[in-house]
């Protein structure tokens, strides 16, 4: 903490303020464009989120207001290392969400060992009793591409 204030993550620069590698072509290009049209370019961007419908209401808001999504147009770069060890997570968790889907609806082994009641799962509005015992191609029930 510098000032009681805590310092926060720069994904650009380090805590020596320079560019991490993965960001170093993208930093060089970004010093060479003028601030308006960065400006401009956030104001287009916010324009077509508005336009297309990419926005959100806050819950319990009573006027419904519609908000953006924040957007940032400086892209978050991810290094080769991390994103591999990010995709080989992601991978490992739609796996999991798979198989414990194909559980409820087959086996139930999960339920029968006690790690989740029964209600939770059979009394779930998100439940389809229709999907009982049905095998879906490849067994993927939890749909997030990562192939």
């Amino acid at each position: 903490m510098k000032d009681g204030l805590a310092i926060a993550f720069d994904e650009m620069f380090d805590a020596q303020g320079r560019v991490r590698p993965h960001y170093e072509n993208y930093a060089y290009w970004l010093d060479g464009q003028a601030p308006d049209i960065m400006a401009a370019r956030q104001i287009e961007a916010d324009l077509n989120f508005r336009r297309v419908g990419i926005t959100f209401s806050m819950a319990g808001d009573a006027a419904g207001t519609e908000r953006l999504i924040p957007f940032d147009l400086i892209p978050r770069i991810i290094a080769a290392q991390e994103w591999r060890r990010l995709d080989a997570g992601l991978k490992q968790r739609v796996r999991a969400l798979n198989r414990f889907i194909h559980d409820i609806y087959h086996d139930h082994d999960i339920v029968r060992a006690g790690v989740v009641p029964a209600e939770q799962v059979f009394l779930n509005a998100q439940y389809r009793p229709e999907m009982q015992d049905i095998d879906v191609a490849e067994d993927i029930y939890c749909h997030v591409a990562w192939r």
